[in-house]
């Protein structure tokens, strides 16, 4: 028997941005997922059409991202939230894989209450949680800011971006995290497709 070809994993990019600093980080997660092979879905949750929510529908992963606004995500993202309660109730993003990313003016900003809420929102559709996958940077002597996961984030990708800066102050380190996000998830879900393409193959 020959082996099953894996498909090509779609990987759908879910956000909303206030201010354009999250657009900035989902461009960078987009990058890393196409380059990592995605067939990329790239959607901003504030102006979703019916075309781009069934792509949601369709794709294999779907990395959520919003700025943190006053300890946790934006309106924009938890109207988006509240508008999936019939794909809640029908499971359709079940076993999907989850990630997600968000960016505050702090460096901490309570950031990981962003991401949580990702994780709890996902957990409720039955879908499966990928993290960051990095270990923390900048927290040795002969580390410095330039290190993937500056800021030390295990849940998903968090960036720090100063109040009063433009989006040309999105740190480098941060855009190399999102990149490696999206590369992290893409790769997880090639996994999933070829060992559910492999079962397929047995029956």
């Amino acid at each position: 028997m020959s082996d099953p070809v894996s498909p090509r994993p779609s990987v759908a990019i879910a956000y909303h941005s206030g201010y354009g600093h999250t657009a900035v980080l989902a461009e960078a997660v987009r990058r890393g997922a196409a380059e990592a092979g995605a067939d990329v879905v790239f959607v901003a949750v504030d102006t979703i059409t019916d075309e781009q929510w069934q792509r949601l529908d369709d794709a294999d992963a779907i990395i959520f991202g919003s700025p943190t606004y006053m300890g946790g995500a934006s309106a924009g993202f938890h109207t988006f939230a509240e508008a999936t309660s019939s794909r809640f109730v029908e499971g359709r993003w079940q076993d999907k894989l989850a990630a997600g990313f968000t960016n505050s003016a702090s460096k901490s900003g309570d950031k990981s209450n962003t991401l949580a809420f990702f994780a709890a929102f996902s957990a409720q559709h039955r879908m499966l949680w990928v993290s960051l996958g990095l270990k923390p940077g900048w927290n040795s002597s002969t580390a410095t800011e330039h290190d993937l996961n500056r800021l030390g984030y295990w849940g998903g990708a968090a960036a720090q971006t100063p109040m009063d800066g433009g989006t040309d102050t999105v740190h480098a380190a941060d855009i190399a995290t999102a990149e490696h996000l999206g590369a992290r998830v893409t790769r997880q879900a090639a996994l999933v497709a070829a060992g559910r393409a492999a079962l397929a193959a047995t029956v």
